[in-house]
This record gives structure tokens, C-alpha cells and sequence, in this order.
């Protein structure tokens, strides 16, 4: 499987499944919570060929971070005015982040839009790096980088999908019942742990690329 996944062949399925306007992947959680004010984001997932195979690169966010602190997240964050596009907001968090400087990014294209639980409504960009990388980490938002390989997040025995509950004093309800949320969780990689939004969107790019 590792042989096919070309460049070519990635963004081809990329430029196959984008559609503008495409209804938003999501968790549930902002629907149900009726926010309908959600917070334009993108953020980069970017892929390294390392070691004869691709990998997905994450950063574990520090203790510092206002929001999701210390989880394992793709570079990005809230757009900004001067963003003309989601890639030119994906591509400056990852220069302030991680140090990529832009032009080292092949971008190769876009998820569908993801709804977060906290309300942001990010696109995902995928984009090829060069490895190795002399990555700068920002040292009040990126606490490490690494790596995890595409068939490793590909393969049903190293995740499990499990419910949630809401939020403490959010009280969801649907139909007069409490409401929990399905929450994709991986087992633990280089001492790591992706779930959450993060989790979904790896595999919203697994199943693009038809290896889920």
C-alpha cells in the first residue's frame, strides 16, 4: 500500500473529495450545544517521507496555551483578518508555531471543514515537508514535534471509537436525555496520544486516501 501513495496520488484524491461548501465533519458537539458562532481556523497537516514511508507530524501544545493545553494537535489556529485563504492561515501558525517557513510546504490540498468542540470551524490543509526539519517551537504553544506513520493510524487495532460525555454543567440533552459524544482515540505512539478533533481529522485524510 506504502508503494501507491505518491504525491501525485495524494492530491488527486485530495482534489477528488473537496468541494466547497461540503457539509462540515463533526464530533456534534457545537450543534447540540446550539452555538452557531463559530470561529473561522485552519491548520496544517503536514506529511513527511521519513524512513521509506509517510508520516503525519504532530505538536503536543504546552500547559500555556489558553485552549486544549498539553494535547496533541496539527499546527494551526484562528484565522486572521489578513488571511486571504485557510492555507495562508495554516501556513503563518506553522511558521509561528513550529518555525516552517511557508515556502518549504508543497500544499497539496483540503479536507472538508471540521466543527470543534470548541466552536471553530477549521480547515484542514495538507501539505508535503521536508525531512529532516530544523523546526524553532514557540515556547508558550509547542511543548515537542513528532512523527507517527500513515499505516500505523491506518490500522483498526491501534484506535478505538468510545463515547463521551458532555461537558460538566453543559447539560446537552436530546429528548430529555443526556447526550455523549463518539470521540475516535488512538493508543499511545512515541508516548503520545491523539484523540479528539485531531484523531477525526487523520482519519478524514485516511479515508480519502481509502487505506480506512
Amino acid at each position: 500500500m506504502a508503494q501507491i501513495l505518491t504525491e501525485h496520488y495524494i492530491a488527486s484524491c485530495l482534489r477528488k473529495v473537496y468541494q466547497p461548501g461540503v457539509v462540515a465533519s463533526t464530533d456534534g458537539y457545537a450543534a447540540l450545544l446550539g452555538n452557531e458562532a463559530l470561529t473561522c481556523a485552519a491548520v496544517l497537516m503536514p506529511l513527511a517521507w521519513r524512513e521509506d514511508e509517510w508520516r503525519l507530524l504532530f505538536t503536543r501544545r504546552t500547559n500555556d496555551v489558553e485552549q486544549h493545553k498539553g494535547q496533541v494537535s496539527f499546527p494551526g489556529g484562528a484565522c486572521d483578518v489578513q488571511d486571504a485563504t485557510p492555507e495562508q492561515t495554516a501556513l503563518r501558525e506553522a511558521y509561528e508555531e513550529i518555525g516552517l517557513d511557508p515556502g518549504d510546504v508543497r500544499l497539496l490540498g483540503r479536507l472538508k471543514e471540521m466543527v470543534t468542540i470548541t466552536c471553530f470551524r477549521v480547515t484542514p490543509v495538507i501539505g508535503i515537508i521536508p525531512w529532516p526539519y530544523d523546526f524553532r517551537l514557540s515556547a508558550v504553544e509547542v511543548e515537542r514535534v513528532f512523527s507517527i506513520p500513515l499505516l500505523w493510524l491506518a490500522q483498526p487495532v491501534n484506535w478505538e471509537e468510545h463515547n463521551f460525555p458532555p461537558l460538566a454543567g453543559a447539560q446537552v440533552q436530546v429528548d430529555g436525555a443526556p447526550r455523549s459524544f463518539p470521540v475516535i482515540s488512538y493508543h499511545p505512539y512515541d508516548g503520545e496520544i491523539l484523540w479528539g478533533a485531531s484523531a477525526r481529522m487523520t482519519q478524514d485524510f485516511l479515508k480519502v486516501l481509502e487505506l480506512l
